[in-house]
């Protein structure tokens, strides 16, 4: 075997041992001839172009599968820029100064206001009959103006075949414009339609300025139909205020025209 052969099988070992590919030309101190001493850079592989449609001028947005337009939510009811219900003026211009003046307010703030109006509706024969809630939603819905939440038992009781977490009636929390309206038109136009009606209970606060109003039929309001209705039922309509006192909370509700009994 000649010398150049045994030669050149020795650097093809040296190349393996040193993390070379065979075939490669070696690496060392100092260049020869015919090459140069400095490494050849890396090559980069290619990145694989994206798909179309997934850029911000593509036809799919996120979340959307086929091309298809994500769906909307339906936007929130806004009243217009501006806008204040009858009551609200009404308390603004005359019913705040008159409290101030009685109570001898040092600061307006003290002057109590509205702060909230729960309605809700108990039906306890939706546990054998599920139209009846369903019917309730809606007729909440439809008196209130806002979305009716369904109200769930906080304990099981077998006497009523009644087990913890079943739906047994709805309710609607009011703030705002919402509850000047709804209370304009309590006030104004469904309790007058009251059978019989004598006036409100003058006596029926909790002691830390709340009212609570019993209504036996959902009937007096004038957006419910009587030939659609599933049954007759009545209601609870909470007015929280700010007031400290029974006596505060009374002449505020007064003054908004709250018919109390004489």
């Amino acid at each position: 075997m000649s010398k150049d052969t045994t030669g050149s099988r020795e650097a093809s070992a040296g190349a393996e041992e040193a993390g070379q590919p065979q075939g490669a030309p070696a690496q060392g101190k100092k260049s020869g001839k015919g090459g140069s001493g400095t490494p050849r850079a890396p090559q980069k592989t290619p990145k694989s172009p994206k798909p179309a449609g997934d850029g911000p001028a593509g036809a799919k947005g996120k979340g959307s599968e086929g091309g298809k337009p994500p769906s909307e939510s339906p936007k929130a009811y806004r009243d217009p820029p501006g806008y204040k219900p009858r009551l609200k003026v009404q308390y603004i211009e005359s019913v705040a100064k008159e409290l101030r003046e009685e109570f001898a307010y040092k600061s307006p703030m003290q002057v109590p206001r509205l702060s909230k109006i729960v309605v809700s509706m108990g039906v306890g024969e939706a546990i054998a009959n599920k139209k009846l809630l369903d019917a309730a939603t809606q007729e909440l819905a439809q008196i209130t103006g806002r979305k009716a939440v369904r109200t769930r038992a906080k304990k099981s009781i077998a006497t009523f075949k009644l087990r913890k977490g079943m739906d047994i009636g709805a309710m609607v929390t009011l703030h705002g414009n919402a509850m000047f309206e709804f209370f304009d038109r309590l006030v104004n136009v469904a309790m007058p339609r009251i059978k019989d009606f004598r006036g409100a209970n003058p006596n029926a606060f909790d002691g830390h300025g709340n009212y609570s109003l019993g209504v036996t039929e959902q009937i007096i309001f004038p957006e419910i139909d009587y030939d659609k209705i599933e049954k007759v039922s009545g209601m609870n309509i909470a007015v929280v205020t700010t007031a400290r006192t029974d006596q505060e909370a009374r002449s505020l509700l007064a003054r908004l025209g709250m018919p109390f009994r004489k």
